[in-house]
């Protein structure tokens, strides 16, 4: 085995500097976009909402239909712009939201500000998959977006269980102030993204990090009609759309869905949903670096990304519908959060694939299949409100996560990209 040089030593660590901050702006994104989990009934109280699930459930979607709404806007930034500037401008923009959405009065005020915070956040992963496709080889790609999607996964995880663990210690001062704690909550969850800004800010002042960004003038217009024209595109924004309408039940309903079904506490509720995203961590983790390592022995792209992908999202649905048929809460857990390994295990495939299908339009051809992702993820919660409003049934909810992930195997058995969709050579490296 090689040693690197003293410079291609400070390039490797330049790329993983940047990929840690990267895990650490998701992290934050996945903890404030899932604020609104936990305290949900505490929330429809306060603001008075006629209906729980519809109305509830109308405010988790708005998030994700303007954050769909605003991808290829963001990603056309990023591309633009840079993805460094750019992520700084999204960060803060999007944390001022969120402290905005803690003055909501009703109903629609709740809608509005929430909606913005998701219309704030679009543009941040395009700018990350845009990064990591200029700084980091084809080989080590997926280990690179697990460890960002792991990001996303541990902020996901850490959210319920954090949300609910501040919920109860803010009681003294909501007590004392008469300020209800969800509000105390979203002003406080404004602060990480600020912070993290003012980081990285400085630290990439000060360093020397891998040069990513290509000159805006060599990137050709888009032609957009070949992203309509093709079906890789179509069957990678059908897996996007899929896959998120399924994992953002953990970052919605999963809490409530819980209290309701197994009559837990609203504490034991975010424990459990740590629990279960837990194993998304680890799917996220361990998907990358299996991906890459069987790239490398095999030499086959479509086994190493579409393969692990198909059985991932295949073996998700099943181990979701076992889960119904299991008597006690820990057996059950335990069965989805195996689920969530699977789902996540193979869902690091949607980053590489578009990164090389993107070639040097990756942050637009990623942002559009993020679009169709969140559109998919805006359904979910308003799907399953209805769901549960019309038969008061909340098990159907766990019926319907189960059905997307399979029918997104589907998607992914039927995906085989080949070359790039604009038919250029993203000839840089690191």
């Amino acid at each position: 085995m090689t040693n690197l040089s003293s410079q291609e030593q400070d390039v490797r660590n330049g790329r993983y500097l940047v990929l840690c901050f990267l895990c650490l702006s998701a992290a934050i994104a996945y903890i404030q976009r899932a604020a609104l989990s936990v305290p949900a009934m505490e929330i429809a109280k306060d603001l008075k909402f006629a209906d729980l699930a519809r109305d509830m459930g109308s405010v988790q979607s708005v998030w994700y239909f303007a954050y769909a709404a605003m991808q290829i806007p963001g990603g056309w930034f990023a591309d633009r712009l840079g993805s460094r500037k750019a992520l700084m401008i999204f960060s803060v923009t999007w944390s001022l939201a969120t402290c905005l959405s803690a003055f909501a009065f009703d109903f629609y005020s709740l809608l509005i500000a929430w909606g913005l915070m998701g219309a704030a956040q679009a543009g941040a992963f395009p700018c990350a998959t845009k990064a990591l496709g200029r700084i980091f080889p084809e080989t080590e790609r997926a280990r690179a977006t697990g460890f960002l999607a792991a990001g996303m996964a541990i902020g996901g995880a850490v959210a319920p269980l954090l949300t609910a663990y501040i919920l109860e210690q803010t009681i003294p001062i909501s007590e004392q102030f008469g300020i209800v704690r969800w509000r105390i909550l979203l002003a406080g969850y404004a602060i990480p993204g600020i912070a993290w800004t003012a980081l990285f800010f400085m630290i990439i002042s000060t360093h020397q990090l891998p040069k990513g960004e290509r000159d805006h003038a060599t990137i050709a217009p888009i032609d957009w009609t070949k992203m309509v024209r093709s079906l890789p595109m179509a069957l990678l924004c059908g897996q996007q759309f899929f896959r998120a309408a399924g994992m953002v039940f953990f970052m919605t309903w999963f809490p409530t869905f819980l209290q309701k079904t197994r009559d837990v506490s609203q504490l034991d509720s975010g424990l459990l949903t740590t629990i279960a995203g837990i194993g998304g961590v680890a799917g996220s983790l361990t998907g990358g670096f299996f991906s890459d390592w069987l790239l490398k022995r095999t030499g086959n792209p479509r086994l190493s990304r579409q393969g692990i992908a198909v059985l991932g999202m295949s073996s998700c649905a099943m181990l979701i519908v076992l889960s119904y048929f299991v008597q006690t809460v820990n057996a059950s857990i335990a069965l989805i959060t195996v689920g969530a390994f699977c789902a996540t295990f193979g869902g690091v495939s949607g980053y590489t694939v578009a990164i090389s299908y993107g070639g040097r339009h990756v942050a637009t051809v990623f942002s559009t299949m993020n679009m169709f992702g969140n559109i998919g993820a805006a359904l979910f919660p308003l799907t399953a409100g209805w769901l549960v409003s019309k038969s008061g049934n909340w098990n159907l909810v766990l019926f319907l996560f189960a059905g997307v992930m399979a029918i997104d195997a589907l998607c992914w058995a039927m995906l085989n990209p080949r070359g790039t969709l604009f038919g250029d050579n993203d000839e840089h490296r690191s």
